[in-house]
């Protein structure tokens, strides 16, 4: 007797020709530069679709803005579930924002996945089985620098700038928490809101403080500022910028590009400016798709290659899900991922999940800004924060 084929599973959201995806972003207000990051997932569904979509389905990406608005980010959470009945809303843009709909998506029970933040709440299975970050988590990198920090300088004076919100506080506590008992380094810190128009007067405190190491741990528009400032004011500490604000088209030029000379970050992505990936064939496929499918797109915005690996990973996901296209299914594959990478991601990086591991990127690799373009150095490391928050 022949076995019979599987049942194909539906939820709403998807059918034999269809699978509807959800996701907001902020197309307006003070961190609009992150929009580009939907921009480019877009662009990389119509070519999905274009090559006949994913076991024959359409992408249909449905995506609004929220303004980086709480109170609007429920709105358009709601508006996607309850009125366009999307399958999942996939990354999602903003600590703040994912804040406000984490407990809804989980009431709902529809996937909140691979946020678009990397704050550690968005990875803990047992309260929130519905959410689950991609970027390596905030604490993680600061933990990665502090480790860095104490085996090359370990008399550092610190000062820290960063935001008011829960991923500042994230990014501040991995840094104390990797220097341990040499936390009192941290001779100086000020936090600004991401609607502060002027950042001036918290730059100048930081400098006054004598410290010789500067951490920024802001939105875009915020580092730009801190970079600009730092260099009007002469100061040369030793600079170390948030992995989120490494875009050279929407950070450093706004910023000057001499006064960015020197910084350090840190990266999981390879960097359109670095030489090292110009005959790269991962490189090359990624530029030929912004070519073709995001022409307008600026290839030197780090956004446009974050938008284009995590696209792939919500697309490996489905791939995964077969005809089984229910939501329980798209959570269990998403946790089911077993070193897959993006063509994108550096070398040795790769994505593991585990029904009790939500973080999908948990390495990182150091690099410095010449001037022109930013160079990875040193080995692939692991901010593991251990355990899983909330525990």
């Amino acid at each position: 007797m022949k076995e019979s084929v599987a049942q194909k599973k539906y939820d709403p959201g998807a059918s034999d020709t269809e699978i509807k995806i959800g996701n907001f972003a902020p197309y307006s207000g003070p961190v609009s530069s992150y929009s580009v990051i939907a921009k480019t997932e877009a662009a990389y569904f119509k070519k999905i679709n274009a090559e006949g979509g994913i076991n024959r389905r359409k992408i249909n990406f449905i995506s609004y803005d929220d303004s980086y608005s709480p109170p609007k980010a429920i709105e358009q959470a709601r508006k996607l579930v309850e009125s366009d009945e999307v399958l999942l809303i996939f990354q999602p843009i903003g600590t703040q924002s994912n804040s406000a709909i984490q407990k809804y998506m989980n009431a709902k029970k529809v996937p909140q996945l691979f946020v678009g933040s990397g704050a550690t709440k968005f990875g803990d299975p047992t309260k929130f089985p519905w959410t689950m970050g991609w970027m390596p988590n905030y604490q993680s990198e600061g933990r990665i620098y502090a480790r860095y920090i104490l085996e090359h300088f370990p008399n550092a004076k610190i000062a820290v700038f960063w935001q008011n919100d829960d991923s500042g506080k994230d990014q501040f506590k991995g840094l104390r928490d990797g220097l341990g008992d040499k936390a009192s380094m941290i001779v100086a810190d000020k936090s600004y809101e991401v609607t502060d128009p002027s950042i001036d007067s918290q730059i100048v405190t930081l400098r006054d403080s004598g410290a010789d190491t500067f951490f920024s741990w802001a939105a875009p528009k915020g580092s730009a500022q801190a970079i600009k400032k730092v260099g009007e004011l002469g100061w040369k500490p030793r600079f170390f910028l948030a992995n989120v604000s490494t875009s050279v088209a929407s950070v450093l030029k706004p910023a000057g590009l001499q006064n960015a000379k020197d910084i350090i970050s840190s990266a999981y992505l390879k960097d359109s400016s670095d030489p090292a990936w110009k005959d790269d064939p991962g490189a090359n496929a990624w530029r030929s798709f912004m070519d073709q499918y995001y022409p307008e797109g600026d290839k030197t915005d780090w956004n446009t290659i974050y938008g284009y690996a995590a696209a792939q990973t919500m697309v490996q996901v489905l791939k995964q899900c077969g005809d089984d296209l229910t939501r329980e299914n798209v959570m269990r594959q998403a946790a089911n991922l077993r070193d897959f990478s993006s063509e994108m991601l550096l070398p040795g990086i790769k994505i593991n999940t585990s029904q009790t591991d939500f973080f999908p990127i948990e390495q990182m690799q150091l690099m410095k800004f010449d001037g022109e373009a930013w160079h990875v150095f040193g080995d692939v490391l692991s901010g593991d924060v251990g355990g899983h928050p909330g525990q």
